[in-house]
């Protein structure tokens, strides 16, 4: 790589806990300068309680994102080597129950506070001749799952985004990767209980009675399947992608994201549905 130790500064968004906190403590003990950035202010003084330097940041909001844009800069005397959008929130319910509202912000959080950041980035890694830019997309990003509508809308947004900008980028030194988690331990699943409570009307729905396994997945403490890794399976395929002289353009990780991209690649559209519907039948969605 042409960057030096001192430049291997990487800009982390979602550190309050989780993959985002993972690969902030990975990073950090592997000797890059890790700026984690947090929505809240109270997870940001936690971060910093942990030895991290952290910064607030809230992806629905342009003036915090300029505002800790600018206050890494100023830290990093204008260098950054990587940026790994992470934060995000997943937003369920059936298609027919989102409003107009609740849709945009989903997208709001997980795609276009990502793009506003990731465009403040490239110029200086443009002007620097070099970077990485990696997005924590899902294995939703590739297949569609009953009630997660919100959530695959937001993240085949960033596959097909990022992977443009991947192309329009390939005349310069500067990578664009794409991670693609199965499941993972998180606090997903709680922030998603809170977004589901607040947001769709279950009582009005044609879903009611099928809301309810909806609920039990979302309430239930611990891993829901046996293929759930810890987050630093992540963080493992992060640092591939910020050291490899050649990262890879997809990044899968757990069993269920490598079967899935196998099986879109081989069976008809209506038999994946079918395989799909049914694992949602089993209570797996």
């Amino acid at each position: 790589m042409s960057q030096t130790t001192q430049d291997k500064n990487i800009l982390i968004t979602g550190c309050s806990s989780g993959i985002g906190l993972c690969v902030a403590k990975g990073l950090q003990s592997r000797g890059y300068r890790v700026l984690a950035t947090a929505r809240k202010q109270k997870d940001v003084d936690t971060l910093n309680s942990q030895g991290l330097e952290s910064l607030q940041l809230d992806l629905d909001d342009s003036e915090s994102i300029i505002a800790a844009f600018n206050e890494a800069m100023s830290r990093t005397g204008g260098r950054l080597f990587g940026l790994f959008n992470n934060g995000a929130y997943a937003q369920p319910g059936a298609v027919e129950d989102l409003s107009r509202d609740t849709l945009r912000k989903q997208f709001e959080t997980n795609l276009f506070g990502w793009l506003e950041l990731t465009n403040l980035v490239i110029p200086v890694m443009r002007k620097q001749g070099y970077g990485r830019i990696i997005q924590n997309s899902s294995i939703l990003g590739m297949i569609p799952l009953k009630f997660r509508g919100a959530y695959v809308a937001s993240k085949f947004a960033v596959e097909g985004l990022y992977s443009n900008l991947r192309i329009e980028l390939a005349d310069t030194p500067i990578y664009v990767c794409l991670i693609e988690p199965g499941p993972i331990v998180s606090r997903i699943r709680q922030n998603s209980l809170i977004a589901f409570e607040k947001n769709i009307d279950t009582e009005r729905s044609v879903h009611k009675e099928q809301y309810r396994g909806t609920l039990s997945r979302l309430q239930h403490e611990g891993p829901v399947l046996k293929s759930t890794l810890s987050p630093e399976a992540v963080l493992k395929r992060v640092i591939h992608a910020l050291e490899s002289r050649k990262p890879k353009i997809h990044y899968y990780v757990t069993t269920p994201t490598y079967v899935i991209g196998f099986l879109r690649r081989v069976l008809p559209h209506r038999m994946l549905d079918r395989l799909l519907i049914g694992g949602s039948k089993k209570g797996k969605q």
